[in-house]
């Protein structure tokens, strides 16, 4: 009997991700995607010119975070999202900022619609702590 896993169970979204190599071509895409679009500015602000840590760190954490290897903790040790994101002002502007970059990574990733909608829906969920963590906006811009 073939028994199909719910995401969010075990390894499944880690599986539908396409694994470790798999999280690292979102990421790749994410840092892309926010570095060529102008409204994510906003939030590209908040990281340093050189995303190869970010990538590093935001893939690792994609992977435990995913029910996959735990490579967050093995290689930084354990992490708050919120208060890990309180040196940085972060509003609703960058939060929606951030989700709308991640959307267009997740979309070019091929992935079913299902687990598509399903990461960006869990993805609201730290998007969310961490507005709450750190509230303000970036400026409007006309």
């Amino acid at each position: 009997m073939n028994t199909i896993v719910p995401f969010g169970v075990g390894d499944a979204s880690f599986q539908a991700a396409g694994g470790e190599a798999g999280i690292e071509r979102l990421v790749a895409d994410f840092y892309r995607i926010m570095d060529e679009t102008e409204a994510a500015n906003c939030v590209r602000r908040l990281y340093p010119q050189d995303l190869s840590n970010s990538r590093e760190r935001l893939a690792a954490f994609l992977s435990g975070w995913l029910g996959g290897p735990r490579r967050y903790a093995e290689k930084f040790g354990s992490i708050s999202i919120p208060q890990f994101h309180t040196r940085w002002t972060v509003g609703e502007i960058e939060r929606d900022a951030w989700l709308e970059c991640m959307a267009q990574a997740i979309a070019r990733q091929g992935y079913s619609t299902d687990f598509a909608d399903y990461l960006l829906v869990q993805l609201r969920v730290p998007a969310e702590r961490i507005l709450q963590a750190g509230r303000r906006g970036c400026p409007v811009h006309p």
